[in-house]
């Protein structure tokens, strides 16, 4: 049991944090006020090689694991840019490309997604259905060559920011509580009958939602990814990198707030002493900071349980769910330390409120990984 960094990560977290500090702060919350995308840190990253870290060297990417990309995650956030895409695009999309795409799949979208100038977002979640994928209505039917998909998805991520989606449908009927028939497509997002809506949220990201409605798209054969009827086991393989990186994205999102805060409170003078001598102010600080680094320890676990094959749903959905609550109290911490500065515009701490206010919500809530901890990990009887 080794818990030193190597050489290697040590050089790339240093030359993540290089590229990506110029777009934090106040590049990104502006860009986070004002809904618009962050396109000159996706072509920093892309150009510097890190955007697609976790993408196959063949196909222009860096040809690493989950383990750098959850450390490119981290590190931007930990600059103060976290860019949401960065889960759907290439945690869950080049992850499920490169797994089970074909051969012209991945030559089409790889390369796009490892260089920054494309993104595939990810379209699973319906109105109806929630956290319950069994329940999703959204079908795809085989007609001669094409597919022909209709229903509705919902809170899709970066639809206007994308080329394509990766898209969850169901391809057969099944009995209820299976999670067959299932079946993955690669759709371009100016594909006709696709209608996209944007779903106001009043969270300040640069990505905007969309709720999505499939109005008979024709779709060519070569656009299923993988085999048919296999989309729940496939998708799998994505949902777990998501939770990860969306971990790492709440691990350096709590370290951004906590440099702010320690800083803010080793300057600020209140009584003739920095206010952070005051254990009022310090201790929830440095609870924070504790519960920062335990969740970046599961964190580095998941992904390199994920990295080395092995089984990682257990440690994923708890990653996620120490991440979360991490940030949550971080940023608690810190906006309480900068007392009313803690919401002015000038410091820009709310916008990361918001975005770690999302995480514990998103890609699965707190609850349901509760759920999955006591039936999994306690064999407690199943709850829902």
């Amino acid at each position: 049991m080794d818990f030193a960094e190597s050489d290697e990560h040590r050089d790339l977290r240093a030359a993540v944090g290089a590229v990506a500090a110029p777009y934090g702060g106040a590049y990104y919350v502006e860009h986070a006020r004002t809904g618009t995308e962050c396109t000159e840190l996706w072509h920093a990253l892309g150009d510097a090689g890190f955007a697609g870290v976790n993408v196959p060297e063949e196909y222009g990417g860096g040809g690493g694991g989950l383990v750098e990309l959850a450390l490119v995650c981290e590190e931007i956030a930990a600059q103060g840019a976290p860019i949401l895409l960065l889960l759907v695009t290439h945690a869950i999309s080049a992850e499920v490309i490169a797994e089970y795409g074909s051969e012209e799949q991945r030559k089409e979208w790889l390369p796009g997604l490892a260089s920054g100038r494309q993104k595939v977002v990810f379209a699973i979640t319906e109105p109806e259905a929630g956290s319950n994928t069994h329940k999703l209505s959204t079908r795809a039917r085989r007609v001669g060559d094409e597919w022909i998909v209709t229903g509705e998805k919902y809170y899709i991520s970066g639809v206007d920011e994308a080329e394509a989606l990766l898209l969850v449908a169901r391809t057969g009927t099944v009995s209820s509580g299976s999670g067959g028939q299932l079946s993955l497509f690669l759709v371009p997002t100016d594909a006709p009958g696709l209608q996209k809506t944007v779903l106001p949220v009043d969270v300040m990201l640069p990505e905007k939602q969309f709720t999505l409605h499939f109005d008979e798209v024709r779709l060519p054969a070569s656009a299923l990814v993988g085999e048919e009827g296999q989309g729940f086991r496939q998708v799998f393989h994505g949902l777990n990198p998501e939770r990860i990186t969306g971990a790492a994205l709440c691990v350096g999102i709590a370290r951004y707030a906590l440099d702010r805060a320690a800083r803010y409170a080793k300057d600020r003078q209140v009584w003739d002493r920095p206010i952070g001598a005051h254990q009022g102010v310090a201790h929830p600080l440095a609870k924070a900071k504790i519960e920062t680094e335990l969740a970046a320890l599961m964190t580095r676990k998941a992904a390199w349980l994920h990295g080395n094959g092995l089984p990682a749903g257990e440690a994923s959905n708890m990653a996620k769910y120490a991440a979360a609550e991490a940030a949550l109290a971080a940023l608690d911490a810190a906006m309480q330390t900068h007392g009313g500065n803690g919401v002015a515009q000038e410091f820009g701490l709310l916008p990361y409120w918001g975005l770690a206010r999302l995480l514990r919500i998103a890609p699965v809530n707190r609850e349901m990984i509760l759920n999955f901890v006591a039936q999994h990990s306690l064999g407690l009887p199943r709850s829902y």
